[in-house]
């Protein structure tokens, strides 16, 4: 029963504040014909145009939807290995990330995938394929080539060195 009461009291407490014009409660002249509006400089409410709010709120919704589909829907860019001499082979650009950040290759064939480095961030520096225990320096400007051979099926991540960006090399068995 106290806790209904506590609550109900604060309701109307609440209630009571919201409705009160203007200024606060503690503010308020004690003689009510002194009550004149004036001007301190401090806080004023500034009413905007519908079309104002429509915008910003048109605007949001776009961006948390861009947002939405960057991270949840977005499909990585893909590529297929060439075969040239017996060797899988594909250029993966490295500027803000992999491109292409998913590489499809066979079974059992070596693959040589030649990174161009082109972005001077630390963080893509190193390249990294922990299932085929290889870490390679990655030079600015310079295509960097680096051989493994796929046994089984699958799909291999590659990172950069402080794992924030990443790739995939897919893996498919020979038809």
């Amino acid at each position: 029963m106290v806790k209904n009461t506590v609550i109900i009291s604060s309701l109307a407490l609440g209630l009571v504040i919201s409705l009160t014009p203007g200024k606060a409660i503690a503010q308020m002249p004690h003689d009510m014909n002194e009550m004149q509006p004036t001007e301190t400089g401090q806080f004023r409410q500034i009413d905007q145009p519908l079309g104002n709010k429509v915008a910003v709120t048109v605007g949001g919704l776009g961006l948390i939807g861009l947002e939405l589909w960057w991270f949840l829907f977005s499909k990585p860019k893909s590529q297929k290995a060439s075969t040239a001499g017996g060797v899988q082979e594909v250029t993966v650009t490295v500027d803000g990330g992999y491109e292409p950040s998913q590489i499809v290759v066979q079974a059992g064939q070596p693959v040589r995938l030649n990174f161009d480095r082109k972005d001077p961030n630390s963080c893509l520096e190193e390249v990294r394929f922990p299932d085929f225990r290889i870490a390679q320096e990655l030079p600015l400007n310079e295509v960097t080539p680096i051989e493994f051979m796929p046994q089984k099926p699958g799909k291999y991540e590659f990172t950069c060195g402080m794992n924030m960006f990443r790739g995939v090399v897919e893996v498919q068995s020979r038809s």
